[in-house]
């Protein structure tokens, strides 16, 4: 923590082309470490290459593209609007790194998770302590390993370790907090956070809905909703945690599930290569007892294999609001269908509970779209899709209430772990301290006066003040030359 604090201070990390070549060399290690990172992602969490690539190392390749291609404009001052009080001067917005902060990584995608925080981070001239999930031993072992052979040492660092490890950092007075996993900890976090007043920023999760009426395209909005759910066995903060729709509609999705599950993984998904793992027993163990308590009945799937951190892609019907399986965050591969009657009742149940993360709608009316767009509350609103919506860099990803707060993935991310510091440089000339003579003592009523019509004038539009300066120039050129003339005639 000293060392990375040394090096922010001597200034190492504001060189926008050292934060260039530290992009560039953490590009290189997701180039030259593919097969290490992949079976890493195979032993914590028996990713296949597929969701591997795509939901981890690809992705983060992608960020770093995406910084260097933007970067130099990122960086640049920001002009600010002037007001007739600062027509000479120059103010600006400086952006300018908060300093050494701290990325608190998930288990779930422990690759992705780690190392998307730290592109922003890097690109806007921040040192950095990661700290992966110990839940994924064998990718953070990777990261250990790897980072310092590829970024600046005296300016990165990795430190492992479980829930003690954690509690000692959050100790530490860091600029900035930047922590991914469940809403329970994340509180824990703030609560850190606040007690050295340091911003951070909040990725967690919740129960994020998926509403289909019978508008929507059955098969097209069934391989969606189950390829958002499968994927990495449900371990996904934006997974579909449920269905609403009527009860005809969830006769019809029931068989198409069926039917689809079984052309991906076969008549055993255990034995499929295409199938992930649960990351742990205790993970495994929580999953079972839940859906061992359910009230509804299992329609596809049901089975698990402690030993094998296996369970099936399972689909539970008749389920109610009042069900264990709806008290909490599933984060695994059941996903429970709760009936409705209608989209304006979806929307009151989605309302009645805590903000989700994303929140997903399988309909082909724009009314409908319009309707969850305008009356409901999430991180995200996803329609006729699911996952994706991650992918798009232009798009910020982040919660809102116990969802989470603050947001990244591109200039979001970049904004995030930035600071835009206010820059006002005044003028020295003549005509900028004349005008800003009314201020001085002793105060009079002529003063007062301008005082408060200059102050009123400020809050014009730009084209107000602007015609307002063009005439008093031009004004001031007309007299000034009816001056010289009178003076030459006479």
């Amino acid at each position: 923590m000293t060392a990375l604090r040394d090096s922010f201070n001597k200034g190492k990390t504001r060189n926008v082309q050292w934060r260039i070549n530290q992009l560039k060399n953490l590009r290189r290690m997701y180039d030259e470490n593919e097969s290490v990172f992949l079976a890493a992602l195979k032993s914590d969490l028996g990713k296949p290459s597929m969701e591997s690539f795509a939901g981890e190392i690809d992705f983060l390749k992608n960020d770093v593209i995406g910084a260097l291609r933007h970067i130099e404009q990122w960086t640049k001052d920001i002009p600010a609007a002037k007001s007739p009080l600062t027509i000479m001067d120059t103010v600006y917005r400086h952006p300018e790194p908060y300093g050494v902060v701290l990325v608190l990584g998930a288990w779930n995608y422990p690759l992705h998770l780690a190392l998307a925080p730290l592109t922003p981070a890097i690109a806007a001239g921040n040192c950095a302590l990661v700290k992966p999930s110990e839940i994924a031993p064998a990718t953070a072992a990777a990261l250990q390993e790897l980072i310092p052979k590829y970024l600046d040492n005296s300016c990165f660092k990795v430190i492992c370790g479980g829930v003690p490890e954690t509690t000692e950092l959050l100790k530490q007075k860091f600029d900035y907090i930047f922590y991914t996993g469940s809403t329970m900890v994340g509180k824990i976090v703030r609560k850190a956070a606040n007690e050295h007043l340091t911003p951070c920023t909040l990725e967690l999760g919740g129960k994020s809905p998926c509403y289909v009426d019978s508008s929507a395209d059955l098969e097209v909005a069934t391989k969606r909703i189950l390829w958002g759910k499968a994927t990495n066995s449900g371990q996904t903060c934006v997974a579909p945690d449920y269905i609403l729709c009527t009860k005809e509609m969830e006769k019809k999705l029931v068989p198409c599930m069926r039917k689809t599950l079984e052309s991906w993984f076969g008549h055993n998904p255990q034995e499929s290569d295409s199938y992930s793992r649960i990351v742990s027993q205790r993970h495994l163990d929580r999953l079972s007892q839940v859906l061992d308590s359910t009230r509804g009945k299992v329609a596809i799937g049901g089975k698990y294999d402690r030993d094998d951190k296996y369970m099936d892609m399972t689909i539970v019907t008749d389920v109610t609001m009042e069900d264990p399986l709806m008290k909490e965050e599933l984060f695994g591969p059941v996903l429970p269908i709760v009936t409705v009657d209608s989209a304006e009742e979806a929307i009151g149940l989605i309302n009645s509970r805590d903000k989700p993360l994303a929140l997903y709608v399988f309909s082909s009316l724009d009314k409908v779209h319009s309707l969850f767009r305008d009356r409901t509350s999430s991180g995200g609103l996803t329609i006729n899709e699911t996952l994706l919506q991650l992918s798009v860099e232009e798009l910020p990803f982040g919660g809102v209430g116990p969802s989470g707060m603050g947001a990244y993935h591109g200039k979001a991310g970049f904004d995030t772990f930035t600071h835009y510091k206010s820059v006002l440089i005044r003028d020295l000339g003549w005509f900028g301290e004349k005008l800003g003579e009314f201020r001085y003592a002793p105060y009079n009523d002529k003063n007062l006066k301008f005082s408060r019509q200059i102050m009123v004038n400020r809050a014009l539009p730009s084209t107000g003040w602007i015609k307002y300066f063009i005439t008093f120039l031009l004004g001031l050129g007309i007299g000034v030359g009816m001056a010289i003339l009178v003076n030459e005639r006479f």
